[in-house]
């Protein structure tokens, strides 16, 4: 029995899983005939490059597509002699076999000279073409550079800063990205219905982020994990070959970690490790989780292209756990938990490294709240009347909080242009308070100005469910009040189609900071930061 990844290998476009723009593309040359002479498909292994290229070879050769279409028949003698490796103008060469130039001028050169009487194209799949040699190359470039008409050329490499500039500007260049996590999965079911196994749910979205986004990898352990489990695949099956992980318990755990409970994060890494879980596997999750969180709060896009795919139940999740986190928050506790990472191997009890990662980011100092609308004026006074002033003698004698005052203006006053005009003050103010609320509102845009109401646009539902939280939504208008000295309320709407263009914050738009009231000499410098930290003043 062949393995998955041959027995199911695509045999059309529709067959292949993502890369779309680069099947858009080729599916519009071939509908209209102006075929490339050579082309380079490059990218990360297991996503598809070799078999793009046999589609494309089948595709231009096929002898019943019509003009206007794209996909081969696989029925004519030309694609199914393709499909069984029989067709002798399908040409494909391991690069990583033959690197030297006596190779390229027998195996291609001259072999290129010679015309096909029953295909319309000679096609060489190169793969692993970073692997030839620099004569070899040369001797290539000379035939990229003056093809004969019925030749195609598709390079395939997983290296392409190995591959000279000469050689990449004669090809029709093509990224390859690594697949999703929904993409892999959709595939495996095809698979399991196909092969008539029952499979409990969850499996294959393990299977697929255990695989990284390379198919191929997802289909060999999925033949592993079929060979136990016979007509029915259960998760236990899925633990003998691939290093338990529970996402669900990642959560948990930082859910703990944001509460500051020790006890249960503790708790919860022990009872993992009495079940079997392999520690140094689950913490590799935590900080890919912890990462793709990091990003989203940087940039949705950021998160989407650099970050895995969880599947939707996962990501909603995901999502709604870091709303209720700051950026500084997830970048600790990824930084801690990297570094107990590599403090496990050396470790005599396993899971003391994490259980003591845990105590100190359950320890640290609390992040500010969200949103501050205070004044804090502190007075300093010496220990002793007599005593000379120095560092060691001062000590905080009292703090008051007090609200901000403001002057409220007629809200009639207020007008749309006036809205968006000091917008960036409202950002830069929530800036340095609230970061993550920062991030979110530079993904938005001001719709309108209604009543009072300030209406912002989100593309993302998630954001418009953050602002519109009460805490949220009350700590947003008390500043309001400050930039617009007027009661202003906020209101959020759904737009998926709004562009998310950089919001460009002008870092001048607030005033400058004030100057302490009271001069302090040059060489007392340590007064001089305590006064201008807390903005207090010398009690003489």
């Amino acid at each position: 029995m062949a393995t998955l990844y041959r027995q199911y290998r695509p045999q059309n476009f529709a067959e292949i899983l993502g890369q779309n723009y680069v099947k858009t593309i080729l599916q519009n040359e071939i509908g209209s005939g102006n075929i490339a002479h050579a082309y380079l498909f490059c990218g990360p292994r297991a996503v598809g490059k070799t078999t793009m290229a046999r589609v494309l070879a089948k595709a231009v050769n096929c002898l019943n597509i019509k003009a206007g279409e794209f996909e081969p028949c696989d029925k004519c003698d030309n694609c199914l002699s393709i499909n069984n490796g029989r067709n002798l103008d399908i040409i494909e060469i391991d690069a990583a076999s033959n690197t030297g130039v006596d190779n390229v001028r027998e195996n291609i050169i001259s072999s290129s000279r010679v015309g096909s009487p029953t295909n319309k194209y000679k096609v060489f799949i190169i793969d692993e073409v970073h692997m030839l040699s620099i004569s070899a190359f040369n001797a290539l470039l000379k035939v990229l550079e003056e093809p004969p008409t019925h030749v195609i050329f598709v390079l395939c490499t997983t290296e392409l800063h190995k591959i000279p500039s000469t050689i990449i500007s004669r090809c029709q260049r093509f990224d390859f990205k690594r697949l999703s996590v929904l993409d892999m999965v959709q595939k495996m079911k095809h698979i399991v219905e196909l092969e008539k196994i029952e499979v409990e749910d969850g499996v294959l979205e393990a299977v697929a982020r255990h695989s990284d986004g390379y198919m191929r990898d997802a289909e060999s352990l999925l033949g592993q994990i079929m060979a136990i489990g016979e007509h029915k695949i259960t998760r236990a099956d899925v633990d003998l070959v691939i290093p338990r992980s529970d996402f669900a318990e990642i959560i948990k755990l930082i859910e703990h970690l944001n509460n500051k409970d020790a006890a249960k994060a503790i708790a919860l890494v022990n009872a993992l490790f009495n079940d079997g879980f392999n520690l140094k596997s689950f913490l590799l999750d935590a900080v890919e989780v912890l990462r793709k969180m990091m990003l989203d709060k940087l940039s949705p896009n950021l998160a989407n292209n650099l970050g895995l795919d969880y599947g939707d139940s996962l990501e909603i999740e995901i999502n709604n756990l870091n709303a209720t986190l700051k950026l500084e928050q997830i970048a600790l506790y990824a930084e801690t938990f990297s570094a107990a990472i590599n403090d496990l191997k050396y470790s005599a009890i396993i899971q003391l490294p994490l259980e003591i990662a845990i105590i100190n980011l359950c320890s640290a100092v609390k992040i500010v709240p969200e949103i501050v609308t205070t004044t804090i004026s502190a007075k300093l006074v010496p220990s002793t009347p007599s005593a000379p002033v120095n560092q060691g003698n001062f000590v905080k004698e009292e703090v008051k909080i007090t609200p901000v005052k403001v002057v409220l203006k007629d809200s009639a006053s207020v007008s749309t242009d006036l809205i968006t005009e000091r917008w960036n003050e409202v950002l830069l103010k929530v800036k340095p308070i609230n970061h993550s609320l920062y991030f979110v509102l530079q993904s938005s845009r001001v719709d309108s100005f209604v009543d009072n109401v300030i209406n912002l646009a989100f593309k993302y539902k998630f954001h418009k469910d953050r602002i519109m939280s009460p805490e949220v939504k009350t700590s947003l208008e008390n500043i309001l009040v400050e930039v617009y000295s007027a009661n202003l309320s906020i209101n959020a709407t759904l737009d998926e189609n709004l562009d998310l263009s950089a919001v460009v914050v002008e870092e001048s738009a607030l005033p400058a900071p004030s100057t302490p009231v009271e001069t302090v000499k040059k060489d007392d410098s340590i007064i001089n930061n305590i006064l201008n930290t807390f903005g207090g003043e010398i009690v003489n």
